[in-house]
């Protein structure tokens, strides 16, 4: 695992726990620019390399992949102007396959330590049913649940309004109940977006099924009205 700042910095407004690189910059990116503009502290858990992800023909080999995977996120931050990330290597695409326990316990310290006002997560279904999102939904809320009421943060998860076009992702989704409106910063999220190269495709996929989540970022808030 490697960290980026002190763990005596200040409580952070807002943190992400998400399995892969890119994960943060689709649906959460332009409300990190809002926050940090605000002048608040904002945080990445990035729980696996992506190396198992697609090339494009861009590079050969998984360790290729990751290492190419890094420098893009690197970039992509960069843009969005978060420094505060963990990365981790949890085998890319098979989190189902390993113990549950251990990334509940890298999301619960990283809750602790961090103190974020603000969890953001993949919803239950992952929303669109990839076996990695769903395990670090499992993972984060499972460690969300561990802490004390008390101690909480808002658990946040990633919403769409559009529906899931496969019927057993749908008949679990989850309406927004939380809108943010973005698109004082549309270009760096472009930029931001642009910056993961090899994956490119997703980009395509997101930008025709959510085009409008590019200016309006939605998430739904566990325990609210």
């Amino acid at each position: 695992m490697t960290a980026s700042t002190s763990p005596d910095a200040a409580p952070l407004k807002l943190l992400l726990i998400l399995p892969h690189p890119d994960d943060e910059v689709y649906g959460a990116s332009g409300t990190l620019m809002t926050y940090l503009a605000e002048g608040h502290a904002c945080g990445l858990v990035t729980l696996t390399r992506g190396e198992a992800g697609r090339t494009l023909g861009l590079c050969d080999g998984p360790e290729e992949l990751a290492r190419m995977r890094a420098a893009e996120l690197a970039a992509c931050l960069e843009v969005i102007g978060l420094t505060v990330h963990e990365q981790h290597t949890f085998p890319d695409k098979y989190l189902q396959r390993e113990p549950l326990e251990p990334l509940i316990e890298v999301a619960r310290e990283a809750m602790v330590r961090w103190r974020p006002e603000t969890v953001l997560a993949f919803p239950p279904n992952g929303s669109n049913g990839h076996p990695d999102h769903v395990t670090a939904h499992r993972a984060v809320k499972a460690a969300w649940d561990s802490l004390p009421e008390g101690e909480r943060p808002r658990l946040w998860y990633y919403a769409s309004d559009t529906p899931p076009e496969n019927e057993e992702l749908r008949a679990a989704w989850i309406a927004p109940n939380v809108r943010h409106d973005v698109s004082a910063h549309v270009t760096r999220k472009l930029q931001a977006i642009a910056c993961h190269r090899s994956q490119a495709l997703s980009t395509v996929d997101f930008i025709r099924k959510y085009p409008e989540r590019v200016t309006t970022e939605t998430f739904y808030e566990l325990g609210r009205d």
